[in-house]
């Protein structure tokens, strides 16, 4: 009796996870769907070419312009110049937390570091525009500190705790063997860690980053509120910008409904899909490597 009830336990909890399974699957095949289909729409009224190349993006103006560049080189700008701040600042702070901190000063940091995670991003880009916007201004001589700069560096604070944490993760993991076996031939600590350390959790470093990665280039709110969403054509990190996140954002609210401005945001909601699944892929693919390396 007991036996066939917990057969029939068993046969339900596998069911429903399948159908979890499955449903996830379905979900994610279907919002790939539905951005095809008005990607498709969209090409079928503009050029590719003339959204791929062009350098203006105006949809309201008395000639519509469709170009995706503006918006492209927007949000790489502001993501490169964030993980240019997040990366080496999260791998140091994890290397401290991992090999330096003692345990109380670890318990106190970690924590911390979590909360920072819960931070709401409007709160962040409300910080931005009241307190780094003004002080950028001051310090470069600019009209205004609404700029890519800006965005940036509050993304790096955004991106932080995901870094952070999971690479110190990736450095508690490192067998104490390696440590030992470095210091055993008379390396420092210092160079344990940058010769053996790092090398042995790169594959989980790197997977930190691509978290950063994607966490950056997903951002709205933030970078809506402190990068002056100015869609014309950035020349540099002292300049307003517009990400892709921050034009569905602003648009999709107010398009008419099956009009080539609203295929439009499809369109660029596709290109941002299609750039976090090469994040994501480029990641996999080096994680592998290193696998296969250390394996080796």
């Amino acid at each position: 009796m007991k036996l066939a009830l917990r057969e029939k336990i068993d046969h339900s909890a596998r069911l429903l996870f399948r159908t979890t399974g499955l449903l996830v699957i379905a979900i994610l095949g279907g919002i790939f769907f539905m951005l095809l289909w008005n990607t498709v729409a969209f090409f079928l009224k503009v050029k590719p070419m003339d959204f791929i190349t062009g350098t203006q993006w105006n949809p309201s103006g008395s000639k519509a312009s469709y170009g995706i560049l503006p918006l492209l080189v927007s949000t790489c700008l502001v993501t490169l110049g964030a993980m240019a701040i997040a990366i080496p600042l999260g791998i140091g702070t994890a290397a401290f937390l991992s090999e330096y901190a003692g345990k109380k000063l670890k318990n106190i940091l970690k924590p911390m570091i979590e909360m920072l995670a819960a931070v709401p991003s409007v709160a962040i880009g409300f910080l931005g525009i009241v307190v780094l916007g003004p002080g950028i201004a001051s310090l470069t001589g600019e009209p205004n500190g609404l700029n890519a700069l800006n965005g940036a560096i509050l993304l790096s604070v955004m991106a932080l705790p995901t870094i952070i944490t999971v690479a110190e993760d990736a450095l508690h993991g490192v067998p104490q063997t390696y440590k030992e076996a470095s210091y055993g031939v008379g390396a420092s600590k210092w160079q344990t860690l940058i010769k053996v350390t790092i090398p042995a959790a790169a594959p989980g470093i790197l997977a930190a980053v691509m978290l950063g990665v994607g966490r950056a280039i997903g951002e709205t709110m933030t970078v809506l509120m402190a990068t002056g969403n100015a869609s014309a054509f950035p020349k540099g990190f002292f300049h307003s910008v517009r990400t892709i996140t921050a034009t569905i954002a602003i648009e999709m609210g107010e398009v008419p409904y099956q009009t080539t401005h609203y295929y439009a945001l499809f369109a660029i909601a596709a290109v941002l899909f299609l750039i976090t699944l090469a994040v994501n892929l480029i990641g996999e693919h080096f994680v592998n490597k290193f696998r296969k390396y250390q394996a080796a």
